[in-house]
């Protein structure tokens, strides 16, 4: 059946192997990654008759992902990491190309092959990093900022190494190529900009009006893949083109709405991407070749990843961002292909070093999300043995802070609740490591520690003893979850109100004792959903009641105190109290037998068991509303008890 065969037979083998990665607690990526090994052209067993058409769909696979992934990516966020990303990026090559070349003299290549193979391990995985990212649930934080400004730098690198690498022996010729390249780029970006802002909006617009969601999808793919073509015309990278295109696009009023319906279609393609790196690797030149390609991994993992660590460092990122930034891009990339099949075609790299450059790319992307989710507990073990420095400080109040409040992230979420407080003048430090929000607080007159919230140091000096209530507002699950250890650790008291990224991570707010969690996705979800109800004739009592009970049911994993430990008996008693004495509001209805009746008159307490609290009429609240209060048809009343006390309550409507 051709290429039509050879996707079915892709398609049901990455199924299983992520199946399988799912079921082992892996990423996806290497159930694709191992579906490659076992339908490649390298092993036994059911074979893909045409591995070189499944390469150039991955290539539509690897654009997609950066389309979305720009799509997502406001070009805000890559304005504070310009300068790691522009100067850090070209250093960061130069002496991975320095180390690659002192690997390629030991193992006897000659200058001009040893260059190349430096060249080969410079540059990391676009694909393999952002989708490991994206699973982690990490894009927002400052770590993952500096990721993808290095990467979209090192892709911008490969066309100048594609243009001089084969020039190694001519550099005036080179250089005169570099410059007519550098040229396009800039009519290409110039001419992005124009039809980002003028063009796609108008285009989309019309799209939009034939009222087609297939014509929408359409027309949004023929846009990503197009300017992906039209770079790639130019004499730049495909993949790279597909990225600006994405970034441009996302100022439009319709990038959310083209996000959500290419999502689908971009994990498809970006499947095939990830299964035609498994079929790279030849299982037999593995085992031949072990000791070779073994110490070529290694020393690429500690040397590469030393060498982005210390590249960040030096840039003035500390904590737990040389971590993540090493562990994250230590690997080879999929661009590491292409220079290696441009140093073959110019007859400069031979079999054996063509095998161990691609061999080291798969084995360097395969461990990839291992090494990533291991910076936390690095980090978490380096301080322990290198406690960190004093934190610095801004605009803290004078005086002792006592039951004030932290608010560890001055994101947007973070910058709302601080101003919050400001405004009712309650006292509030906030927590960040990022620079540039230190210097946003600082010119709002914000009290602010500047450092990781994670380390008792930076803790201590907001006063973590004496603290209330901490806020914690960053997206990242794994930063939350060391930030609450530590914080039960100095103050058990401590009130800690967590933002929540989903249901796992709720779970785990709730085994690590956090009680109170907001999921701003749901929130927002929940309050669409009331307003689509009330529009459809539903009472305010009742929508108010449905949408309390969802709330309970999706926060039932911080809730629920079964299965802990008996130092927190007396506060499950009082949950449990709680959850038996809840309350409802009640709307009373026209020719009730209560209606024209005097509270005390009722005497609902004694009847039912049940309290009436609050009573809502017209734009009048009464709180504890007294005895001589009397009900009127359409009131509304809180009435607390158990679900019995309040179906008594109900009772009487009857008489």
């Amino acid at each position: 059946m051709g290429i039509a065969g050879d996707i079915a037979l892709i398609m049901v083998a990455a199924f299983v192997g992520g199946i399988v990665a799912r079921r082992l607690g892996l990423p996806l990526i290497l159930g694709y990654i191992l579906a490659g090994v076992v339908v490649g052209p390298n092993t036994g067993g059911p074979t893909v008759s045409s591995a070189h058409d499944i390469e150039l769909l991955a290539e539509i696979g690897v654009a997609l992902l950066l389309f979305t992934i720009g799509l997502d990516f406001p070009l805000s966020a890559l304005a504070p990491v310009k300068k790691i990303a522009l100067i850090g990026t070209p250093v960061q090559m130069l002496l991975t190309i320095a180390l690659g070349y002192g690997m390629a003299s030991l193992l006897g290549l000659g200058w001009h092959e040893a260059v190349w193979f430096g060249a080969l391990l410079s540059v990391s995985s676009t694909a393999v990093v952002l989708k490991t990212l994206s699973e982690q649930e990490v894009l927002g934080t400052l770590s993952s900022r500096v990721i993808i400004g290095m990467l979209v730098a090192q892709d911008i690198a490969v066309v100048p190494l594609l243009i001089l690498l084969p020039e190694l022996g001519n550099v005036a010729g080179g250089l005169s190529a570099l410059g007519i390249a550098a040229l396009e780029a800039v009519l290409f970006v110039g001419a992005m900009a124009l039809f980002g802002t003028r063009v796609f909006p108008w285009l989309m617009g019309r799209v939009a009006r034939l009222g087609s969601r297939e014509l929408f999808l359409i027309s949004v793919v023929a846009t990503g893949l197009g300017v992906g073509y039209g770079t790639y015309v130019f004499g730049l990278s495909f993949a790279f083109g597909a990225f600006v295109a994405g970034i441009v696009l996302s100022q439009s009023d319709y990038s959310h709405q083209a996000l959500a319906d290419i999502g689908p279609l971009r994990d498809v393609f970006a499947m095939l991407f990830f299964v035609s790196v498994g079929m790279l690797i030849d299982p037999a030149f593995l085992l031949a070749s072990a000791p070779v390609v073994l110490a070529v991994v290694l020393v690429v993992f500690v040397g590469k990843g030393l060498i982005f660590a210390g590249i960040s460092r030096a840039f003035g990122y500390v904590n737990i961002v040389p971590f993540a930034v090493g562990l994250g891009l230590f690997q080879v990339g999929e661009f590491s292909f292409l220079l290696a099949r441009s140093g073959r075609s110019e007859g400069v790299l031979s079999s054996s070093t063509y095998s161990i450059a691609l061999t080291t790319a798969v084995v360097t992307m395969a461990l990839t999300p291992f090494a990533a989710r291991a910076a936390s507990p690095l980090y978490a073990r380096w301080r322990e043995r290198f406690p960190a420095p004093a934190p610095r400080t801004v605009d803290l109040p004078a005086g002792e802070l006592v039951d004030h409040v932290i608010i560890v992230g001055f994101g947007r979420v973070g910058g709302f609740v601080a101003r919050m407080l400001a405004r009712l003048e309650q006292p509030f430090v906030v927590v960040d490591v990022d620079p540039n929000k230190v210097e946003a607080a600082k010119d709002e007159g914000i009290p602010l520690v500047y450092g990781d919230a994670a380390a008792e140091p930076v803790l201590e000096a907001a006063g973590i003893r004496e603290a209330g209530m901490v806020v914690l507002t960053i997206p990242d699950a794994v930063g939350a979850r060391l930030v609450v250890e530590r914080t039960k650790a100095l103050n058990p008291r401590a009130r800690i109100v967590a933002r929540s990224a989903g249901e796992e991570q709720l779970e785990d707010l709730g085994r690590l004792g956090v009680y109170e969690a907001v999921q701003p996705e749901f929130e927002a979800g929940l309050e669409l959903g009331r307003q689509a109800l009330m529009s459809r004739g539903f009472g305010a009592v009742e929508v108010q009641r449905f949408s309390d009970g969802v709330r309970r049911e999706l926060y039932a994993p911080i809730s629920d105190d079964e299965g802990r430990d008996g130092s927190d008996a007396g506060l499950a008693r009082l949950r449990r109290a709680s959850r038996m004495i809840e309350g409802d509001w009640i709307e009373i209805p026209e020719n009730c037998a209560l209606t024209g009746r005097a509270i005390g008159d009722l005497d609902v307490r004694s009847r039912t068991g049940a309290s009436i609290v609050a009573l809502v009429r017209g734009d009048e609240v009464f709180t504890n509303p007294g005895p001589n209060l009397t009900l009127e048809p359409g009131d509304t009343v809180s009435v607390v008890g158990t679900n019995e006390q309040r179906a008594g309550f109900l009772a009487l409507f009857d008489g």
